[in-house]
């Protein structure tokens, strides 16, 4: 792996042994999750007891447990990774960087500041043009959610959305012709308690 990952690292032009480059995510890894401890350490005996009390476990991970924050940095690297910038945006849907940039600030289209650019996940869009409905579904989904947040709604399937009896993602199901505002009002939901 260490020479599939040293060609990969040249290829894109970073001067950087693989080894220093494992030592660079194991780094950022821990600045993005904190060090798995007891969970239960963090509350009170009376949280503790009522958090069980709804079945929640606060027991540490077992050793043959898979660490669940590995898979949120593998998902915010994915996200991060396929993001577009502007001139990506643009390019796909065939307009100038202006209207992309004044998409965002209607909030038309999403996307967060990134080494001074914007990046927009690549969900919103189809192989050309925004995702049908999107304006609608935006209108409704809370701006106070992280992007991943937002990413693993619109790809995940949701009971509520079916075509063929198959739950469908929201962004399945808009790409298909589906009603946004099925979609808008499940994402009015997204960071309320259930």
């Amino acid at each position: 792996m260490s020479a599939a990952l040293e060609t990969v690292l040249a290829r894109a032009g970073l001067k950087v042994t693989a080894n220093e480059f494992l030592n660079l995510v194991e780094d950022a890894a821990k600045k993005l999750t904190s060090p798995q401890v007891d969970p239960a350490a963090h509350f009170t005996e009376a949280e503790r007891t009522a958090l069980a009390a709804t079945g929640l476990d606060l027991s540490p991970l077992g050793e043959s447990e898979v660490d669940p924050r590995a898979r949120t940095v593998a998902e915010q690297t994915v996200l991060r990774d396929t993001a577009l910038s502007v001139g990506q945006a643009a390019a796909r849907i065939g307009v100038d960087t202006s209207r992309i940039r004044h998409r965002i600030g209607e909030r038309r289209l999403i996307g967060w500041k990134d080494r001074g650019g914007w990046r927009l996940p690549a969900w919103q869009f189809s192989d050309s043009d925004a995702l049908p409905g999107l304006d609608v579904v935006l209108t409704w989904m809370p701006a106070d959610q992280p992007a991943l947040v937002l990413a693993n709604f619109m790809t995940t399937p949701q009971e509520e959305l079916e075509i063929h009896d198959r739950p469908v993602s929201p962004r399945e199901w808009l790409l298909a012709g589906g009603e946004p505002q099925r979609v808008a009002e499940l994402a009015a939901a997204i960071g309320t308690p259930a």
